[in-house]
């Protein structure tokens, strides 16, 4: 049963907990009839077990007297009659005979004694060897005559202790029959009747099984009838159903009870009520009762039905159906009725509210779920159609749009940026298109007021339809009839409006209606501010990131070089790469990864990417280069620890990131490299395959105090070198291994591609749907110089030697056709032997390297390095390097584990390299003696 019926019977069918020692009585309690009966069972079962066992034990008294006397009467003869009694009786000493005998016969028969007697009554034998000689107790004189006595009588003690004994006296005759002696045998009664103790205990344990039986079948008959009775006693029982009977008739609920033919077994008084029923009614079939045909149907039909509403007069009955007996076979229903006339109303605006909230939950799960304006501006559109409104625009200030902070300057200028519903049906403005609206529009007024505004009929809307009249006529034509316009705004500054249209037979707007759009808006404005504050931001680390990222390749001739950068969804992060040019034709190739993203990751990939130029330029090995980035974080990360970073600034913290350096030589083909904490880099050879090149693994930069391991590799020319960072090859859908096997797979047969199209194949198989990490990727292809292009002598330590390296250096250079810039060379290789043969030591070495320019070295054992100074007139030396800073575009030093590198550079059919006369080079050294420096 439902409803109030339900709430009124429900302590009925319950009782409270705090009550149920006081409600449930015990079950065999002598106050209940479960214990009464339970009583008269034990004295009945107390009674039969008590007359058992008296009658048993009368019974067993008597057959154990007899069992005694025939038990001592056998063995009595058999002992008397046994071979040489007699003789033993006329022995002269009968007692050392017998006792030895009688002893034996007794133990056999299983009697307590068995005694030898003169004919004087005098005893021969007994068990006790301290009894012989004495008087027998006991009658003698029928047996001396040649009779059996068998009589009870006491005597001395027996083996089986004190008691009366059963005893039997028989004569023993000789052969001609006189009687010579008497034999006695006997057992005690106490002994008898032990024989018999068992069946007593028989009787008593069915006594008792008889009472547990007795016990436990009144305990679960009890247990049945407190399930049954709910643990109510008859007087609560018979209270519960007044109780009942008051309810069931005093509720505002109609209550049916039917059987299973479809006849009406109860009817209370509100149910009689609210269907007209006769005061006969119960008994008669549900036919009979002249109930409207959907409601007849539903009360003799087996159905159950919830809540469902019947129209039964001018009354709205809500109608639930239940079997009375849900887990029984007997059949049968129970009905009950309320009138919900009066909550309809109700009801409908209570669904409108429910409906109102369910939308409010729907928006603020299906709004900003992106961080794109204009798509959080589209699921604000999506989400209020249809159930809030039938078509939905949001016009946004431009500012808003492209990031910027908006201003108040903007407000007449917005942009439709997006639209729901049937725009096509209704002649609005277009997506992107700039509309500039009238101050006394709906949509300019919600601006200055920061309101909602309502216009509920579009025909009186005098400043919408001056807005755009023809647009504004053909949308009343369509249908379009009622407005409510809110404004989009977020800590109090406006970013646009969002308007919300309804047409047809759609209901026009109402107050309330109003409220809930200002609600709706206000939280669409929330995530269109946070997706604008993010476009600016990201724009601006995109910026910045591209701004500090290399723009167009180096010239150099080491290598073919191609790159691809890709930022990650969630915004730009510290991923950077780079190429560099370094003295005497190598390149230093860069890859480093910062961690985190925004704008602090990029300015601090900037500062290390700066640093990086900087070492490279001071031409240091790759592990001293990656020593000094590793002090730079380091104090980059104390600044930050001890900086005035204000709250929730996304660069508070440690500074991480990792980096791999390598600088590949073209002319002796080899690449060395350094990692701190970067994936391992991958060499494809010209023939395709793919290997990963073991670089001892060294820590992140940042920790500090720790050595970097460097590599030395011989590539082939035609090899590619790849370069990346950990956002290609792991994600959270990825682990590392598995991204370095698709990798591999990628690479396979990379070598016959060109770098750029092994960029594009990378990048295609191994990129993620949603990268949540940045992707760099650098491939290299090496190129060898050629040996023709190369010119290289060792020098003596000896200043004479100087001309004819000159000379020498004069004859490549016409060789390669570089006859203009012949003096200048000549002059550079010059001081910069001299220099070596002065102030070095050896082994000296000079070389010429031919490609993009002219690079002239001069090696030699020492590590002191030249400074470049301005000589005075009086000075004898220090205008070597001087002159070679004038004529090279570029000189600088090197150190090598062997000592040091001195190089200069020129620009070949460059004439302003060139001095303006044809001076030679001797008549000008001439002019400063031998000491060049």
């Amino acid at each position: 049963m439902q409803g109030s019926i339900g709430r009124y019977l429900a302590p009925w069918r319950h009782p409270p907990s705090g009550r149920s020692h006081d409600r449930r009585i015990s079950l065999l309690s002598l106050r209940s009839a479960a214990g009464q009966v339970f009583l008269l069972q034990v004295l009945i079962v107390v009674l039969l077990v008590v007359a058992a066992v008296a009658a048993m034990v009368v019974q067993a008294s008597r057959d154990a007297l007899q069992q005694g006397r025939r038990e001592s009467v056998v063995a009595a003869q058999t002992f008397a009659s046994a071979p040489g009694v007699a003789q033993a009786f006329r022995s002269p000493d009968p007692s050392a005979v017998l006792q030895p005998r009688a002893e034996a016969a007794r133990k056999r028969a299983g009697v307590d004694f068995v005694v030898a007697i003169s004919t004087e009554g005098i005893r021969y034998t007994y068990p006790y060897p301290q009894e012989i000689g004495k008087k027998f107790v006991g009658t003698i004189e029928p047996a001396l005559e040649g009779r059996t006595v068998i009589e009870q009588a006491g005597g001395p003690p027996l083996p089986a202790g004190k008691g009366t004994a059963v005893q039997a006296v028989v004569p023993v005759t000789d052969s001609r029959g006189t009687v010579v002696g008497l034999v006695s045998a006997g057992i005690t009664v106490k002994n008898v009747l032990n024989r018999w103790i068992l069946q007593l205990w028989i009787a008593v344990g069915a006594g008792a099984a008889a009472l547990t039986l007795a016990t436990v079948g009144t305990t679960l008959v009890a247990r049945r009838l407190r399930r049954q009775t709910h643990g109510l006693a008859p007087v609560e029982l018979a209270r519960m159903y007044e109780h009942h009977d008051a309810v069931l008739h005093a509720v505002r609920e109609g209550v049916l009870i039917t059987d299973a033919d479809g006849r009406l077994l109860l009817a209370n008084d509100e149910a009689q009520q609210l269907l007209g029923l006769p005061a006969d009614a119960q008994g008669h079939h549900v036919r009979e009762l002249g109930l409207p045909e959907q409601l007849t149907h539903l009360l003799t039909s087996q159905d159950v039905v919830t809540d469902k509403v019947h129209l039964a007069g001018d009354r709205l009955l809500s109608v639930n159906k239940r079997p009375t007996f849900p887990h029984a076979a007997r059949d049968g229903s129970v009905v009950t009725l309320r009138d919900t006339t009066e909550l309809a109303a109700v009801s409908g605006r209570a669904e409108v509210a429910r409906e109102r909230l369910k939308l409010l939950y729907e928006s603020g799960v299906g709004i900003g779920t992106t961080l794109d304006v204009r798509r959080t501006a589209q699921e604000l559109a999506e989400v209020a159609v249809p159930q809030f409104a039938d078509l939905v625009t949001v016009d946004l200030l431009d500012a808003v749009l492209r990031g910027w902070e908006p201003t108040a300057d903007g407000w007449r200028h917005l942009r439709r940026a997006a639209i729901g519903g049937e725009q096509q049906m209704m002649p609005v403005y277009p997506l992107g298109e700039m509309i500039a609206f009238l101050p006394g529009t709906p949509q300019m007024r919600t601006l200055q007021q920061g309101r909602g505004v309502l216009e509920a009929d579009l025909r009186e809307a005098r400043g919408w339809q001056q807005q755009d009249p023809d647009r504004a006529r053909k949308a009343l034509e369509g249908g379009m009839h009622s407005l409510v316009t809110v404004p989009l705004q977020a800590r109090g500054v406006p970013l646009g409006v969002a308007n919300f249209y309804r047409t047809g037979h759609s209901p026009p707007f109402q107050p309330e209606d109003l409220s809930f759009a200002e609600e709706l808006g206000a939280r669409a404005a929330v995530a269109l501010d946070n997706a604008r504050r993010f476009t600016r931001e990201h724009t601006m680390a995109v910026t910045l990131q591209r701004s500090l990222l290399p723009r167009e390749q180096p010239e150099q001739d080491a290598l073919e070089v191609a790159w691809r950068y890709l930022p990650a969804e969630a915004g730009v992060g510290g991923d950077w790469f780079d190429v560099i040019p370094l003295p005497g034709a190598r390149v230093a190739l860069v890859m480093g990864d910062v961690v985190g993203h925004g704008l602090h990751a990029a300015a601090t990939m900037g500062r290390l990417r700066t640093a990086v130029h900087n070492f490279s330029t001071l031409d240091l090995p790759v592990e001293e280069v990656l020593g000094h980035l590793d002090e730079l974080v380091v104090r980059m990360d104390k600044e930050e620890s001890t900086g005035d970073t204000p709250d929730g600034h996304e660069g508070e913290g440690v500074t991480g990131a990792t980096c791999l350096y390598a600088i590949y030589d073209p002319v002796a083909g080899t690449c060395t490299m350094a990692r701190a904490g970067h994936p391992d880099p991958v060499a494809v050879g010209p023939d395709g395959t793919v290997a990963f090149v073991d670089v001892q693994a060294s820590a992140p930069l940042g920790l500090g105090d720790h050595p970097f391991e460097t590599a030395e590799v011989s590539l082939p020319e035609g090899s590619q070198l790849v370069l990346y960072t950990d956002g290609l090859v792991e994600d959270r859908a990825r682990d590392l291994d598995v991204g370095l096997d698709a990798l591999r797979r990628a690479l396979a047969g990379a070598g016959r591609r060109p770098p750029e199209e092994t960029c594009q194949v990378v990048i295609d198989a191994l990129r993620p749907a949603h990268p949540s990490d940045d992707i760099a990727l650098l491939v290299a292809r090496t190129r060898l110089f050629p040996p023709s292009r190369v010119a290289e002598w060792d020098v003596p330590s000896d200043h004479a030697v100087v001309p004819s390296v000159r000379a020498q250096c004069r004859e490549k250079l016409s060789e390669w056709g570089l006859e203009d810039i012949a003096f200048s060379t000549e002059l550079i290789i010059s001081e910069l032997v001299t220099n070596a043969i002065r102030y070095g030591s050896p082994p000296i070495t000079a070389r010429l390297l031919y490609g993009r320019c002219l690079i002239c070295e001069v090696s030699d054992g020492s590590s002191t390095s030249p400074r470049l100074r301005r000589a005075t007139t009086t000075d004898e030396g220090g205008r070597g390097l001087f002159l070679v800073a004038q004529f090279a575009q570029r000189w600088g030093t090197r150190h090598t584990p062997r000592g040091k590198v001195i190089w200069a550079e020129q620009t070949p059919h460059d004439g302003a390299s060139a001095p303006a006369g044809h001076t030679p080079v001797d008549v000008l050294l001439e002019q400063f003696g031998d000491t060049a420096l």
